[in-house]
């Protein structure tokens, strides 16, 4: 488990991505956190039990809508 004082989010809490990485390979697209989460360079994780976080950047902003 993290070793870090304050402790890393576990990889269930909302803010998991706060972790901090343990391995990282940008040339690959991913990083290792500490709370065994991998964060995918797309957004994407998946989790230490197995399961999938789907990307999740941020909508684009449209500039002059018409309201």
């Amino acid at each position: 488990m993290c070793a870090h004082n304050p402790p890393c989010p576990t990889a269930m809490a909302p803010d998991r991505e706060a972790a901090r990485p343990v391995a990282h390979r940008p040339e690959q697209g991913w990083s290792l956190l500490c709370n065994g989460v991998l964060v995918f360079e797309d957004t994407g994780e998946l989790l230490p039990d197995g399961r999938i976080v789907a990307p999740h950047r941020p909508l684009a902003l449209t500039v002059g809508s018409a309201a």
